[in-house]
């Protein structure tokens, strides 16, 4: 696909308040022209317009209708002459944000159920590649739960799933009740072609589907088990737990959105020779990260870590998958987070994605 059809693209996948904004103030056309060809009333589309041109506060906004606008010219030859003149904002990490395709609702559901969380924002520092998603724990304390390209959040904010809250240098963003209702869309779309393609029956490795999609971000298994206590009062899992549960959920998921197909991962836990590990935020990154942190857990641990942090299976499900009696899933999922935890420890803080 060439990158005027991307363009296209783009912005047909933007709702229509978006579209009729661009045509009046980009493509010059009047409102009464924008309802006879569109078949709204005038006031409806001028309201929309002065909706979207009082929203280019949000610098998300701003910077995404200027990308669209930019888009509507020969990119070629328009944007070469404003990068001339020094007028060119636009970020050139990357020109286009893929909205309406599969890597944008994958990284939009992604984002939108960490976003669910209780204490869950968005920050967007001004001129950065990546968004994080940070969530304030029970103890006061922040921690970082995700990342994702700014251009993603961008579309986001243009659809009112993401909404800025407060001000300062770095932008943060919580989730809308549009937001909300887009996260069960999505996810009712993921697990009805999941069930399409093999009638609800997950594969043995793969992208988090079926049993899976129907966990919000705060009743996966694992932070259904950071709340249980036992006898003595103690939590099941403790937050190293979860966050190291989160860590490889998050390099897992990246790495298949970009892949787009199931990847292997029993291969990796069976792996003998070391995994060479790569630096950075790409999804072969993540891959790599992903299996490295499997090759060391190794067949056993490996396979229920994964099945109950990145599968979203429940341990009744990996119990009875493995044979094993009831309530050993989770002193075998306790050993092999512990030893997770130990494998994240011998690595810098600065490998860390999500």
């Amino acid at each position: 696909m060439d990158q005027i059809a991307q363009d296209d693209k783009r912005e047909a996948g933007m709702p229509e308040p978006v579209r009729h904004y661009l045509d009046h103030v980009s493509g010059g056309e009047s409102i009464r022209e924008i309802a006879r060809r569109t078949g709204a009333h005038p006031s409806t589309v001028l309201r929309r317009v002065r909706r979207y041109e009082a929203r280019r506060d949000d610098p998300l906004v701003d910077t995404a209708l200027d990308r669209l606008a930019g888009d509507r010219v020969d990119p070629s030859a328009n944007r070469a002459e404003r990068r001339q003149d020094g007028m060119d904002q636009t970020p050139s990490r990357q020109t286009v944000s893929p909205s309406g395709d599969a890597r944008f609702e994958t990284e939009a559901r992604r984002v939108l159920r960490r976003l669910s969380a209780t204490g869950a924002c968005l920050t967007v520092g001004a001129g950065m590649d990546m968004a994080v998603i940070v969530r304030e724990t029970e103890d006061g304390t922040t921690e970082r739960t995700g990342v994702v390209e700014t251009c993603f959040a961008e579309d986001m904010a243009l659809r009112d799933w993401i909404q800025r809250s407060g001000t300062g240098r770095v932008a943060r963003y919580r989730i809308t009740a549009r937001g909300r209702a887009a996260l069960g869309d999505l996810l009712a779309a993921q697990e009805n072609r999941a069930g399409q393609r093999n009638d609800g029956a997950l594969p043995a490795s793969g992208p988090v589907s079926g049993r899976g999609a129907r966990y919000s971000t705060t009743d996966t298994p694992i932070a259904m088990l950071a709340r249980r206590r036992d006898k003595g009062g103690a939590r099941y899992l403790t937050p190293a737990h979860v966050r190291a549960a989160e860590r490889l959920r998050e390099d897992v998921a990246v790495a298949e959105a970009a892949d787009g197909t199931a990847i292997d991962w029993d291969a990796a836990m069976t792996q003998t020779e070391p995994v060479a590990r790569q630096t950075g935020r790409g999804a072969q990154a993540a891959r790599s990260r992903a299996e490295a942190a499997l090759a060391d857990l190794g067949p056993g641990l490996g396979d229920v870590v994964y099945r109950v942090a990145c599968r979203l299976d429940g341990l009744e499900t990996v119990e009875r998958r493995m044979g094993w009696a009831a309530r050993s899933g989770k002193v075998v999922l306790v050993v092999g987070l512990d030893r997770l935890c130990r494998h994240y420890d011998t690595h810098s803080a600065d490998d860390m994605i999500g």
